[in-house]
C-alpha cells in the first residue's frame, strides 16, 4: 500500500431518497466519512432522517444556500437570508451550525464574500450533474484527478445513480492507493491548515485565485 493520503468526498442538492442512503450505506460499509452541502428548501421532511443519519456517522453538514440561486444577482441582505436560512435549518436538524459554503454554480463575487462569514468550497468536479454523463466516465475522472489534500464535488440528487456507481468504484481503488476519506473539516485539520475567509478551496493547498 502506498503513504497514506487525505481526501474529501463532497455531495450538493440532497438529501434524496433512494440515492442518499444508498451513499450512506457505501461510507457506512467502507468505514468511511464524507461532506454534505444542503440546499434548505430543498429538504423534504420525509428525507430528514437521511441528514441526521449522516452527521451521527461522522459526516459534516455544510451550507449550499436557500435556492440554488445565482447569489451573485441578490443583494448582500438577501444573500445573508440565504446563509441564515439554511444554517437554522441544518442546526435545528443535526444541532450544530455549518462551517463551509458552497456557491451555487460556483458563481462568486466580492459582495459574496463580504456577506457570508464562512470559507468557500468549489472542489473538483466529473461533471457528474449532466444525466449523460456515464458512470464509467465518471470513476476514470475522479481516480486521474485524486490527490493528497483534494476535495472531490459530487451531487447526491434526484436520478443521480451513476455517481452512487461510481462513488462504489473509487472507494475501493483509492484506499488501495492509501487514500483515507475524511470529511471536510477533518480534511483541514490533517493538513493543519486553517481555512479562510474570502477563499474559495477546491483542496486543502488548491485555492481559487479570485481578484475581485
Amino acid at each position: 500500500m502506498s503513504e497514506k493520503k487525505y481526501i474529501s468526498l463532497t455531495f450538493d442538492d440532497g438529501p434524496v431518497i433512494g440515492i442518499t442512503d444508498e451513499i450512506l450505506d457505501i461510507l457506512e460499509k467502507e468505514g468511511i466519512k464524507a461532506s454534505f452541502f444542503i440546499v434548505s428548501d430543498w429538504i423534504k421532511p420525509e428525507a430528514e432522517y437521511l441528514i441526521k443519519k449522516a452527521y451521527d456517522m461522522g459526516c459534516s453538514i455544510e451550507n449550499h444556500s436557500r435556492t440554488h440561486s445565482d447569489m451573485t444577482k441578490l443583494s448582500e441582505n438577501d444573500i445573508r437570508e440565504e446563509i441564515e436560512h439554511t444554517d437554522r435549518e441544518i442546526i435545528r436538524i443535526v444541532g450544530e451550525k455549518p462551517q463551509f459554503f458552497r456557491p451555487p454554480f460556483i458563481a462568486i463575487d466580492k459582495k459574496m464574500y463580504d456577506a457570508i462569514e464562512y470559507p468557500f468550497i468549489c472542489g473538483c468536479g466529473c461533471e457528474d450533474w449532466v444525466p449523460t454523463v456515464p458512470a464509467e466516465d465518471r470513476i476514470q475522472r475522479i481516480l486521474a484527478d485524486a490527490h493528497d489534500g483534494e476535495i472531490v464535488l459530487l451531487h447526491d440528487m434526484h436520478h443521480n445513480e451513476n455517481t452512487v456507481e461510481a462513488v462504489r468504484a473509487i472507494v475501493p481503488v483509492l484506499k488501495e492507493q492509501g487514500y483515507e476519506f475524511v470529511n471536510i473539516r477533518d480534511l483541514f485539520k490533517h493538513f493543519g491548515v486553517t481555512p479562510e475567509r474570502g477563499r474559495t478551496y477546491s483542496g486543502v493547498y488548491d485555492v481559487r485565485p479570485d481578484d475581485f
